[in-house]
């Protein structure tokens, strides 16, 4: 093993060790002999099979008959889940196949960034990740499963359901993916009309064709942001099957997959193989293993989070000097888009994720003596999924890159760390992704131009009042004060600015998405401003200097001036508190931890 890796896997190891002890305490506490609705009085189970078909009752009534819990995260709105609603059928027919029953458990919401992106409804998106985490439990709490599928996609999605499964990480678990879209329009050229359209060059009906032609079909998004880097993060943590993250929707490999996906989950119930619950997979190995896989391909910023609050939720603690530490020393392997050209179909085609597996492996950056659901050891995912004839069969990878303008060995890396930084100084501590920001423009010193709401970035730019060198300070955007909302609608004219020469970057306790780009960001920046952070005071015409390269984020003002002044109230954030339901949302904002304790409700312990 790279010395890193284990250093870090140690501390993780030692720092979590009371509770993750108690979290496998609690989850050997709710194992059951024989099938759990056993423990169900006549009338409970009745309720709970009154429904079903005469076959799939009787075989319910039996104590050796496993019953499959399907969570899902259906709704033919989002393209990535539109897919999922034949889903129910295919795996009730699979598992009957063995004997065994599956019902659809219960729904959990699943709304779109890409849709609420810059409008109002993106401050529920955060907290839907913690929503999704409990409606998994109701879903659950039947007690009525032996075993769970999961089914979600999207960027707040798996996040929620693996920290809701991890309630229930006494059960058997499988994660089951719908696929990517086909390729569309390419990214460059995508980036390239919109920048066009904030320029005011194109109008709406060009930049609406553009998208339309981008987001084209059912199945995920095809750049790598949150969604996909969910399902390859997902995958390594051997919750998925080998290689079935990015196969195409309706395809006959998709669906055989999805069967075969089903049936694991029978085979790993202690009824009809070994037994292979939830807790035993996610441990502080696979955890590492989780970060590695998200360092070694740029992925989301928003795993700086979801991560974090994935692994409390097993009784893990992990924080951002993990991240760091990690991205020093693990080479980033893939550039797909925003950090390249390419989208997730060229890196399936390049060799994917049994090539990325392989080359991670030999470098000795993953851990292989792991539990996954194909049992022990991770070199099962240098594996990749075919059809012979109408059999599913798998196969060892390649062993080459088909394409290293996409996928390369980690003898030839892109770049020799994966480029997550965290930053630290008088402003607070956030993080930067600067995988895809030219190294020119990764040291920004520069008059800071504040703004307590992102909407007046756009209308500065179109009075034309951002035509120089400046630090945009967008704050009061955290999770305390409105949810903490994407702001990749600030790409376009950023990177316009950037483009004419002029010397910019972003400063926020707001989020930059899983599509962070080439305008150096430090996001996610704690203490948030509304719960008296340093971005509080901050003023127009304050120098702040943002070094990505040695970690620093420094305010350079006197510090007796700045600590005499009055923090700013933030009168902005009141009107995004109210309206499209974000009043319902008031508690959760009250009560949430800040980002690098994984901005949840749930796990309020002080940051390491």
């Amino acid at each position: 093993m790279h010395p890193t890796v284990e250093q870090v896997t140690q501390r993780i190891i030692d720092r979590s060790r009371a509770s993750r002890d108690a979290y496998l305490q609690r989850m050997k506490a709710a194992e059951e002999k024989g099938v759990h609705r056993s423990k169900l009085s006549c009338g409970n189970l009745a309720h709970g099979f009154a429904a079903c078909g005469q076959d799939d009752k009787q075989a319910l009534k039996m104590t050796n008959a496993v019953n499959i819990g399907m969570v899902t995260a259906y709704n033919d709105m989002l393209s990535a889940h539109q897919p999922y609603e034949n889903y129910p059928e295919q795996v009730r027919a699979a598992v009957r196949e063995l004997g065994s029953v599956a019902q659809v458990a219960g729904g959990v919401p699943a709304m779109c960034d890409g849709v609420t992106q810059g409008m109002p409804g993106m401050e529920l998106s955060l907290f839907s990740r913690d929503v999704i985490a409990m409606s998994t439990a109701v879903a659950l709490s039947h007690n009525m499963f032996d075993a769970a599928l999961y089914l979600g996609v999207c960027d707040k999605i798996v996040p929620g359901l693996l920290m809701g499964a991890l309630s229930f990480g006494h059960l058997p678990t499988v994660f089951v993916p719908a696929g990517p879209m086909q390729s569309g329009l390419p990214n460059k050229e995508k980036a390239r009309i919109r920048q066009l359209y904030a320029e005011g060059k194109v109008g709406r009906d060009a930049l609406l064709d553009c998208e339309s032609s981008s987001y084209h079909s059912a199945g995920t998004c095809t750049f790598y942001g949150t969604a996909n880097t969910n399902q390859l993060v997902v995958e390594l943590m051997g919750l998925h099957l080998p290689g079935s993250s990015f196969v195409n929707p309706g395809t006959p490999l998709r669906d055989a997959l999805t069967r075969e996906s089903a049936q694991r989950a029978v085979r790993n119930t202690a009824q009809n193989g070994r037994f292979t619950p939830l807790y035993e997979i996610v441990d502080e190995k696979t955890v590492v293993n989780g970060l590695v896989a998200l360092l070694a391909t740029g992925g989301s910023t928003n795993h700086t989070m979801h991560l974090v609050a994935v692994a409390r939720a097993a009784g893990i603690l992990i924080n951002w000097d993990d991240f760091a530490d990690l991205s020093a020393s693990v080479p980033l392997l893939a550039r797909i888009y925003p950090n390249g050209e390419a989208d997730i179909n060229h890196f399936q085609a390049a060799g994917g994720t049994s090539f990325l597996v392989r080359e991670l492996l030999s470098a000795g950056l993953l851990h292989e003596d792991v539990t996954t659901i194909m049992g022990r050891g991770l070199s099962h995912y240098t594996q990749e999924p075919f059809l012979d004839g109408s059999k599913l069969v798998w196969r060892e990878g390649p062993e080459q890159s088909l394409d290293e303008a996409v996928l390369r060995p980690a003898s030839n890396p892109f770049s020799l760390d994966g480029g997550l930084k965290v930053l630290g100084g008088n402003l607070g501590r956030g993080v930067i992704k600067i995988s895809a920001v030219a190294p020119e423009h990764q040291v920004v010193e520069a008059p800071a131009i504040v703004f307590d709401d992102q909407d007046q970035i756009a209308d500065a730019f179109k009075r034309g009042e951002l035509d120089r060198d400046f630090i945009a300070v967008v704050r009061f955007q955290g999770p305390g004060a409105i949810g903490m909302p994407e702001l990749h609608k600030l790409t376009p004219y950023l990177g316009t600015l950037q483009d004419r020469g002029f010397k910019v970057a972003l400063v926020t306790d707001g989020r930059m998405s899983g599509a962070s780009g080439k305008v150096p960001a430090a996001i996610h920046v704690w203490p948030e401003a509304s719960k008296g952070g340093p971005l509080a005071r901050v003023q127009d015409g304050d120098v702040i200097r943002l070094d990505a390269r040695n970690g620093s984020l420094e305010l350079l003002v006197e510090d007796a001036q700045f600590e005499a002044r009055s923090e700013a109230e933030g009168s902005e954030m009141l009107r995004h508190q109210a309206g499209m339901g974000r009043e319902l949302f008031a508690p959760l904002r009250g009560q949430v931890s800040c980002a690098e304790e994984g901005a949840s409700i749930f796990f309020a312990a002080e940051a390491e």
